[in-house]
């Protein structure tokens, strides 16, 4: 994510507004991702070297989690304990991520470059979404 678009996002008076906006960037991101992985499961597992059959199933999944967290964004005022879920949810995305990359998969090149990039991702949406949801609080 470049730090153009993270200052726009997060340039608002309202931090309500900002929360909303770094959920609603999640949800393009997640769900756009989980299409993806789903509709070419098979070309992309081969380019990863993940298994076809579990990018399907990781794209179905994130394609329905990618829509929720869109509706949370939607709301005027996300409810702080479903944020936390989304957070707490994108953590423990990224940190399996990394582990899948040691314990579970045998990635090829673009997989060991993709998977700690998406990791990445994932988490820094985490941070700013916690960040934004404490200013909200205060």
């Amino acid at each position: 994510m470049s730090a153009t678009l993270i200052g726009t996002l997060a340039r608002t008076t309202e931090p309500q507004t900002a929360l909303r906006r770094f959920l609603a960037l999640d949800s393009v991101v997640t769900t756009g991702n989980g299409l993806a992985y789903a509709a070419f499961s098979a070309p992309l597992g081969r380019l990863l070297g993940v298994g076809q059959g579990l990018l399907l199933e990781l794209g179905l999944f994130l394609a329905v989690f990618g829509a929720g967290v869109g509706l949370l964004a939607s709301r005027r005022r996300p409810h702080a304990f479903a944020v936390r879920f989304v957070i707490e949810a994108n953590y423990a995305w990224a940190v399996l991520s990394l582990v899948s990359l040691v314990v579970w998969f045998t990635p090829t090149t673009a997989g060991l470059v993709w998977i700690p990039a998406q990791a990445l991702t994932v988490a820094s949406f985490a941070v700013f979404q916690q960040l934004a949801l404490r200013s909200v609080s205060e």
